[in-house]
């Protein structure tokens, strides 16, 4: 099991992340996995002139025994030289992450939440997303009947093993959900004409909601991705802000809403999670992808986020190198911060430690039933 580091920190829980890819990837495919669109670089730039690109010139190179900000063709040279299967384990062990929480809705070949684990030296469970479920119960029904009693049951099955569920829907229609979930004829009318349509890509907003509300009935903790992401969102669509109706009629069931991401609605992230006692908000991607400035951004999260509501998470997908600089960033930025608050006498370091400890893991295995941990 990952051990404790000199920065105090006990090992981290990525409580949101994704698995990564076996083989070892051709320089254009290294530079896609950087940024979060779906395109070339325009014509004499490159992804690697990012936050995120230069993120991981600082901190990767001296994981595979190359100096920080290494020419990129090094890199990848020497990347190339030991293996992926070498630069996944040094790099991930490097991250200090003790426990994954491994999105498996992404397509690909992608490894899982056992296989990430056992590269770093942890343990994995699944989050399961939950228009992957439908999406596929909806290839074997012959009727709307049929697709939701076949809904219902994937999702009571899925709760008995996976840890958290993940809704997609700010990409599909967006977060301004109903506060309330459509009854059943409503439910059968929308799944009659999604299958009669050929069902792909669940985008109605009728049975998206139906769909969240199943996952809430379990109990289980409900991650919803909001803020930035890849071209398919519409951003201002993806405001937390959007999801007050939906928070407030949640507000007795139970269920912890975790909002992802955030970027660059996190102030809105925090104030719902400071309003509502079952909000949750998570840093994951925006630390990352803000780089050099993230202790700024972590800074204004922690405005408003109570303390005890806040996690640690890398959103790593394809390239562990994700994780060893979503670790980093947020290790440098949190303790930026609290140096800075301790220096001033607005902190104690007492206060201070028990804190980033919550941060780091605390919260994560409090909420996720994970136990105490190593």
């Amino acid at each position: 099991m990952t051990a404790a580091r000199p920065d105090g920190l006990p090992p981290l829980v990525d409580h949101h992340c994704h698995g990564v890819i076996r083989h070892h990837p051709a320089a254009d495919e290294f530079e896609g996995f950087l940024t979060e669109s779906d395109r070339p670089a325009a014509p004499g730039t490159s992804y690697l002139d990012t936050q995120a690109g230069f993120a991981v010139r600082r901190w990767c190179p001296p994981v595979l025994g190359l100096p920080p900000h290494c020419p990129p063709a090094d890199y990848l040279a020497r990347r190339a030289e030991i293996g992926p299967d070498e630069a996944r384990r040094l790099l991930l062990t490097a991250a200090g992450i003790g426990t994954y929480l491994v999105d498996t809705g992404l397509p690909g070949p992608l490894t899982g939440p056992a296989e990430t684990a056992e590269s770093g030296g942890g343990t994995g469970h699944e989050v399961v997303r939950l228009e992957t479920l439908a999406e596929r119960a909806a290839q074997h029904a012959a009727s709307a009947e049929e697709f939701t009693d076949a809904l219902a049951r994937s999702v009571r099955e899925a709760a008995a093993h996976a840890v958290a569920f993940k809704t997609v829907a700010a990409y599909r229609h967006g977060l301004a959900l109903s506060a309330h979930p459509p009854g059943r004829d409503v439910v059968h009318a929308a799944a009659r004409a999604w299958l009669a349509a050929g069902p792909d890509r669940l985008t109605d907003p009728l049975l998206l909601r139906h769909l969240i509300e199943l996952a809430v009935a379990t109990g289980l903790p409900l991650q919803l991705h909001t803020g930035f992401g890849d071209p398919d969102l519409r951003l201002h669509h993806a405001d937390p802000s959007l999801l007050t109706d939906f928070v407030r009629a949640t507000a007795d069931t139970g269920t912890p809403l975790v909002l992802l991401h955030c970027y660059p609605y996190h102030r809105q992230a925090a104030y719902l999670a400071a309003a509502y006692p079952h909000v949750y908000a998570d840093v994951g991607l925006t630390l990352g992808h803000t780089g050099a400035h993230a202790a700024a951004v972590l800074a204004e999260f922690l405005e408003l986020a109570p303390f005890g509501k806040l996690l640690f998470s890398t959103d790593a997908y394809g390239l562990p190198e994700l994780y060893t600089v979503g670790s980093a960033v947020f290790r440098t930025a949190l303790r930026t911060v609290l140096d800075d608050w301790t220096h001033h006498g607005a902190w104690s370091y007492e206060d201070a430690a028990r804190v980033a400890a919550l941060i780091a893991a605390g919260n994560a295995r409090r909420l996720y039933g994970l136990g105490d941990g190593p």
